[in-house]
């Protein structure tokens, strides 16, 4: 007998699918979620032809902006986005890296300029996407992603 994943389809929200697997806990932080408000499925290291294993997200009534795709962006490059209105599909994107990231990650130099008292936002800039790799606008300080990890 073969077993199927069940899982309800959302009226309205985000569907996020190909999520690294193991990975969709850092993305439910970058989006503050869970919240009082926000219903979240969660599916986990789940089998994917395309990609071994994945995760996947469902987040109803929330559909996702710039900032928070980029955010995502940099945790599961392979992500799908799908928004959902009155059960049906209405736009289906795949993330995609942006060249310049602002405000999201710190400078893990403590001598950068972005970790002093200044009123400077951190901008990086990628250098590659496979593995990631992010330089730093200011002290030209390669992130990996592990370092990337590690903040959210």
């Amino acid at each position: 007998m073969k077993s199927e994943l069940k899982v309800e389809p959302i009226k309205n929200g985000t569907v996020i699918d190909h999520i690294t697997a193991n990975k969709s806990l850092y993305v439910l932080n970058i989006l503050n979620l869970p919240d009082d408000e926000t219903t979240v499925t969660v599916a986990m290291n789940v089998q994917s032809e395309q990609m071994g294993h994945k995760d996947i997200l469902k987040i109803e009534n929330r559909e996702l902006n710039k900032e928070e795709l980029d955010k995502i962006s940099l945790i599961a490059p392979l992500s799908s986005i799908n928004i959902i209105r009155d059960y049906e599909i209405v736009k289906k994107d795949n993330v995609h890296f942006t060249n310049e990231l602002k405000g999201i990650l710190t400078c893990t130099n403590p001598k950068c300029i972005t970790n002093t008292n200044e009123p400077i936002t951190s901008i990086f800039h990628i250098v590659k996407t496979d593995p990631i790799t992010l330089r730093c606008h200011y002290c030209e300080r390669d992130l990996d992603a592990k370092d990337i990890d590690l903040q959210f």
